[in-house]
């Protein structure tokens, strides 16, 4: 997984695998996904990902 922002466009990009991308789909105005052909979640497209996603209070934590 890569999580990159954005902050000049405040875009936040979610990619959960290198799976070449088979469909793009609009979730709503400010959240694309794009998808391969086995119907695996390829990336997220977040725009406005301050006030949509909160990205001002992001952490992350690794569970093994």
């Amino acid at each position: 997984m890569n999580i990159k922002y954005f902050s000049d466009t405040d875009t936040l990009v979610i990619d959960f695998s290198d799976k070449k991308i088979a469909e793009t789909k609009d979730l709503n105005e400010n959240v694309l996904v794009e998808v391969a052909g086995d119907g695996s979640l390829v990336s997220m497209t977040i725009e406005h990902a301050r006030q949509i996603a909160n990205m001002m209070d992001f952490s992350f934590q690794q569970v093994k």
